[in-house]
């Protein structure tokens, strides 16, 4: 894809992005149920972390887009390098978590994770926007261009480092309030918990793993953005 079209697609992406972001964290405070939207605000769900997530990655890309076509190569390089970084190790797994694990679970039962309440809140559009749209994007971005992944220990390290920094907000956020950041926990035991947890954290690893591998089918062992 050219640069010029690349850089096109990801400040759309980026606006895009940030709309939804700006939608979901600015309902009216009367309009919201009861049960959600206390303490931590939207900043206790993984799928408002994971827009602003998105925002972040699609705006570095359009920075290394832009930087490429002004042909600030050596500035290019650095910011290429945290775009991949970003989008290796979490851009796509959470996103790819975040659609699958939600609507899965959706199906399932809905209250576990998206009470009814929230319907007359949260307009369709936004909710298949938040939980749908995620995963076409990360793997249109898979297919737009190739991504350096680094070394498979640093990759999964960092990976269970971000898991490790939200599980524990979560269970800050139980110690302080007594309510689960989604109904669904209430359901285990401390030790169901940890293992639903140490489930959860090897299926986004597996999501890493598959993103590393359509990224080398893809484009091959040895091609990558420059």
């Amino acid at each position: 894809m050219e640069i010029s079209t690349l850089a096109t697609y990801h400040c759309l992406a980026f606006v895009w992005y940030f709309f939804v972001a700006y939608s979901i964290t600015h309902i009216k405070t009367e309009e919201r149920p009861s049960e959600v939207f206390l303490y931590g605000g939207q900043w206790k769900y993984l799928t408002v972390l994971n827009l602003v997530l998105q925002a972040v990655f699609y705006g570095v890309s359009f920075l290394a887009d832009v930087l490429r076509l002004i042909k600030k190569l050596r500035c290019a390089k650095c910011v290429i390098s945290s775009r991949d970084l970003l989008f290796s190790v979490l851009a796509f797994p959470v996103s790819t978590f975040v659609c699958i694990s939600f609507w899965t679970l959706y199906t399932y039962n809905r209250e576990l994770v998206y009470p009814k309440s929230l319907d007359g809140v949260i307009p369709l559009w936004l909710n298949h926007a938040m939980h749908t749209a995620v995963l076409p994007f990360a793997l249109l971005e898979i297919f737009a261009l190739p991504h350096r992944y680094p070394a498979k220990k640093k990759g999964l390290i960092l990976l269970g480092f971000v898991a490790f920094l939200y599980i524990s907000w979560v269970l800050w956020i139980y110690s302080v309030t007594g309510e689960w950041v989604y109904p669904l926990f209430a359901l285990f035991s401390p030790p169901g918990l940890a293992a639903f947890f140490a489930g959860s954290l090897a299926i986004i690893i597996s999501f890493y793993n598959f993103g590393e591998f359509l990224n080398r089918m893809i484009w091959g062992q040895s091609k990558f953005s420059r």
